[in-house]
């Protein structure tokens, strides 16, 4: 297991902007943190039925095409399960452009065969794991909850000289809310079509280039041909927010850069993201940044 991970660590170093940090926490048990700024990675590897990755996302978003053409979505608190071989040639996205995460890899042989010794007489094995979560290419999916923010929160923040410490037991405390975890439609994320999700990727593009225009769902799906509140769904799914909201983020970040790079009016700057009304643009900014748009650029001279 060691040569292909290293394989695919030197695969994600090598895009711009992102960083990976691996720690062994005993043998067939190994944890990576990821960081990176890029919208996409193409990952290759030798199909590894006999390692499973489990995913959390700490911030931001990321999402993997699957093997029977449908893509998932992981937003902040989400955590998955898979073998190596369900994503060996994966498309991996990151909606938000950004992302920070964990993997925890373990070798399910290694796993039966020597497994930890708080663990060596549960139950807990790699077949346990494979057949539980990833047997015949699955790729299981699961929205965070208080139990799981509590083991995987714990991987951060922690001082340096118990870090190893914590990571260890909260691996296995892993494992063991794992062995017990039921899996059902209220704990597992959707799944949707590939065509799905490029639809409302060219939605986005088309309303990041209009930033300037209101322009409603109803327009949307039937400029798109897609359902409403499909494109509602999805939308949420890949961004992790309402349309509404992700576009008044964008415009708010837009306007944040006219004031401080332009010498545009504060009405102007207004009408650049949407709003006609000088009131109604000055309402939305201070509620977005708690000042007003003239305080904003007092406060940020050039």
């Amino acid at each position: 297991m060691e040569k292909e991970l290293e394989k695919i660590k030197n695969k994600l170093q090598s895009y711009p902007h992102s960083h990976i940090e691996k720690i062994s926490l005993s043998q067939g048990l190994d944890l990576y943190f990821f960081k990176t700024k890029t919208e996409t990675a193409l990952m290759q590897h030798p199909p590894l039925r006999h390692v499973i990755e489990i995913n959390y996302c700490h911030s931001g978003r990321i999402g993997w095409k699957m093997g029977n053409g449908n893509q998932i979505h992981l937003g902040p608190g989400d955590f998955s399960l898979h073998t190596l071989d369900t994503c060996a040639k994966s498309a991996l996205c990151f909606p938000t452009g950004e992302y920070e995460g964990l993997t925890l890899c373990i070798d399910l042989q290694e796993l039966t065969e020597h497994p930890p010794e708080l663990l060596s007489e549960t139950g807990i094995c790699g077949e346990m794991l494979y057949e539980k979560f990833c047997k015949n290419g699955a790729f299981a999916s699961f929205a965070g909850n208080e139990q799981t923010d509590a083991i995987f929160s714990a991987f951060y923040g922690q001082p340096e000289n118990l870090k190893l410490a914590y990571q260890k037991i909260k691996s296995l405390e892993l494992l063991l809310y794992l062995s017990k975890l039921e899996r059902n439609q209220k704990n597992q994320l959707t799944e949707y079509q590939s065509e799905q999700i490029e639809t409302v990727r060219a939605i986005h593009e088309y309303l990041m280039q209009n930033i300037g225009q209101r322009i409603t769902i109803v327009a949307l799906s039937k400029q798109y041909l897609i359902n409403p509140t499909t494109l509602k769904e999805v939308f949420k799914s890949v961004y992790g927010t309402s349309i509404a909201a992700h576009i008044k983020e964008h415009r708010m970040e837009l306007a944040a850069n006219l004031l401080l790079e332009t010498d545009l009016s504060i009405a102007a700057v207004g009408q650049q993201v949407g709003y006609e009304s000088q009131s109604r643009f000055t309402s939305a900014f201070k509620a977005y940044f708690q000042t007003l748009p003239k305080e904003y650029r007092k406060n940020h001279p050039k």
